[in-house]
């Protein structure tokens, strides 16, 4: 049932009683009316139209803006024709009109229907038939109108509020259901398809010839497949797969294509969907359970940094090199370990690589996390692979406010 639906039902309710309160205001000052016949035939009008309108006010698909129309024109003609049923002397001395408060029911609708917009116009125009039937802008005239246009303003924002809010709700529903069904879907794949995939995969390896190259061919399926079940958890825009890196290895852009203010855009991505691709039958992903948010250019430089790692990976260690990408979501940053098992790089090598020209780690991998505010480590012992540990701050422009100032 719609968040609004009660405030439906109350509307129904308040028509009907303040109906029976006009008529029976009415039915006590009869005599004081100077042409009690004009009141008589209006209040007909007015129970008839309450009674058989009481489905147009039953949910919002029913209240069409033809009945509002007819509705407030109701309230704004039994407002004009007051004096003429009454007498001038208690017109102008505050006296109720003929549809007393059941003309709030009205704007009322207005508020409920089309939120504090709808309702400042309809509360306006019974404003300007009241200084019209008064003649003059009165105390009680203007008390009065003041009160139902702040009112029913408040209720139509209140409403405008409740709509946002169940659509929030609709929508958060959605996305829980789909993350159970697809977390379903994944423990399944898991218990079935991947295990098998694995397993011929090793058999493959074990029993060589034809048979290895299946195992190969299986190895690649259950990696495309394990990108496959995770790569949906994050809606993919143009501009994301645009970004996407290619295959693994290959750089996802050049480091001078976004502009430096590129690097704090508001909307983030989650990084896991930029490094999936990476992940092949020799190079093992790790990641946390719950998306790992960053500013979208960060995240490109940085899975830039990871594809230039593993590069050198494929240079250095050799095809049949093992390598391992872990992510690590921490309060302030993110990190990214890439570890291989290759021979390692020999004590003052990078020193010689940089000074003949070759910049891979030093610009390709620290430049670009050094523009970030961030910054990578490399261990690496001969014999025993190589690690590198690129860290970068997630929020980077005062990273990089500190680093500029030191």
């Amino acid at each position: 049932m719609s968040v609004e639906q009660p405030l439906w039902r109350a509307l129904a309710g308040y028509r009907v009683l303040t109906m029976l309160y006009a008529v029976g205001f009415f039915a006590t000052a009869y005599d004081g009316f100077r042409r009690p016949w004009v009141a008589v035939a209006y209040y007909c009008v007015l129970f008839l139209w309450t009674l058989l309108t009481l489905p147009w006010v039953a949910n919002a698909a029913s209240c069409t803006k033809r009945f509002l129309a007819a509705d407030l024109t109701v309230a704004l003609v039994g407002i004009l024709i007051t004096p003429l049923a009454d007498t001038h002397e208690r017109v102008q001395s505050g006296g109720p009109t003929l549809p007393s408060i059941w003309t709030a029911g009205a704007v009322l609708a207005f508020a409920i229907k089309g939120g504090w917009r709808w309702a400042a116009f309809a509360s306006t125009l019974v404003a300007v038939v009241n200084l019209v039937e008064r003649g003059t802008p009165a105390r009680d005239t203007v008390h009065n109108v003041i009160l139902v246009w702040v009112a029913s303003i408040a209720i139509g924002y209140v409403v405008e509020v409740a709509r946002a809010s169940e659509r929030t709700l609709a929508r958060a529903l959605e996305i829980e259901a789909a993350t159970r069904e697809r977390e379903r879907l994944a423990r399944d794949i898991h218990d079935s398809v991947l295990q098998v995939l694995a397993m011929v995969q090793r058999r493959g390896a074990v029993l060589g010839g034809e048979a290895g190259e299946l195992g190969r061919m299986a190895g690649e399926q259950e990696v495309a497949l394990r990108a496959l079940v995770s790569a949906g958890l994050v809606p993919e825009s143009r501009e994301q797969r645009y970004a996407e890196p290619g295959a693994p290895g290959t750089a996802v852009h050049a480091a001078g294509e976004s502009a430096p203010d590129a690097l704090d855009a508001p909307d983030p991505v989650d990084l896991r969907t930029l490094l999936v691709p990476y992940a092949t039958s020799t190079i093992t992903l790790s990641e946390p359970g719950a998306p790992v948010p960053l500013a979208r250019a960060a995240a490109k430089e940085l899975a830039a940094a990871v594809g230039a790692a593993l590069d050198n990976v494929r240079k250095h260690a050799g095809e049949g090199a093992r390598a391992w990408i872990l992510v690590e979501d921490e309060p302030d940053s993110v990190v990214v370990t890439v570890r291989d098992d290759g021979p390692g790089i020999p004590e003052g090598r990078l020193a010689q690589a940089e000074g003949e020209g070759r910049l891979g780690v030093a610009q390709s991998i620290r430049g670009r996390l050094r523009d970030l505010g961030g910054d990578a480590e490399l261990i690496s012992v001969p014999g025993q692979g190589t690690e590198v540990e690129l860290k970068v701050p997630k929020d980077t422009r005062a990273a990089r406010g500190k680093a500029e100032r030191r």
